[in-house]
């Protein structure tokens, strides 16, 4: 009885990164895919001669064909590839900072799923819900793919207006903490989103601005410096699980 072909499954691991991701060299497929350079550049060659694959000779780097792009075929792929690197690191962060994990993509125009999580073993910890979905301007996690994606007010006003938030927080108040974000690269949510519950989160600069990582702690559990210390820690996390980092 035959097993599967391996030159197929390395060729879809292939197709399912670069669908989550912005153009990449060689080396950074080979490295993400664990393949070897040379087997890794026959593949992507078959691929660019199939059509589904395409290379810019200036930058030496790989990307989907624009219309498999547009298919969003393989986009569901790339995130559980995605899901999958991350949740080992993640694992290690909540252990280490005693925090609720999670990683986050948007879904839709309205909403962003949760696709992965961790957490601690301490005995009072908080909790993720598995396969959650948001708001997409909620949380820490909204203002974080708000500032990475760079929206204009108008859009920012659209995702603003649906969330209900735990404690009151005007439109001015929200704008002014995204903008803060864009500045430091990520976004705090102190208790609007879930009372007592502090909440950091990054963006995936390099995943198509739509992937999002956080942490929830308890809020009386750190002072305004741990938080920032907390949110260096994520973006140094966010920027492992980047693709080509």
């Amino acid at each position: 009885m035959t097993g599967p072909v391996r030159s197929v499954s390395h060729a879809l691991a292939i197709l399912r990164l670069l669908a989550g991701t912005s153009p990449l060299s060689l080396s950074e497929i080979g490295r993400l895919v664990e393949l070897s350079p040379s087997s890794c550049l026959n593949l992507l060659k078959t691929l660019v001669e199939e059509g589904v694959v395409e290379r810019d000779p200036r930058g030496k780097r790989y990307g989907l064909a624009p219309a498999w792009a547009a298919s969003g075929a393989l986009r569901d792929g790339a995130a559980q590839m995605l899901a999958d690197r991350a949740r080992p690191l993640m694992a290690q962060f909540a252990q280490s900072f005693d925090a609720a994990v999670g990683l986050w993509k948007m879904v839709s125009r309205e909403r962003t799923g949760l696709i992965a999580r961790a957490e601690s073993d301490a005995g009072m910890r908080l909790h993720l819900a598995d396969a959650q979905r948001q708001p997409l301007g909620g949380g820490a996690v909204g203002r974080a793919l708000a500032a990475a994606q760079g929206i204009d007010g108008a859009e920012l006003r659209r995702r603003f207006a649906p969330v209900r938030w735990q404690a009151d927080l005007s439109f001015e108040t929200y704008a002014g903490q995204v903008r803060e974000a864009g500045r430091k690269g990520f976004a705090v949510d102190q208790g609007f989103a879930h009372r007592g519950v502090c909440t950091v989160a990054a963006g995936l600069a390099g995943a198509g601005a739509g992937f999002c990582v956080s942490a929830s702690v308890l809020a009386v559990s750190r002072s305004a410096a741990e938080v920032e210390a907390l949110g260096a820690e994520l973006l140094r996390l966010g920027a492992a699980l980047t693709p080509g980092r």
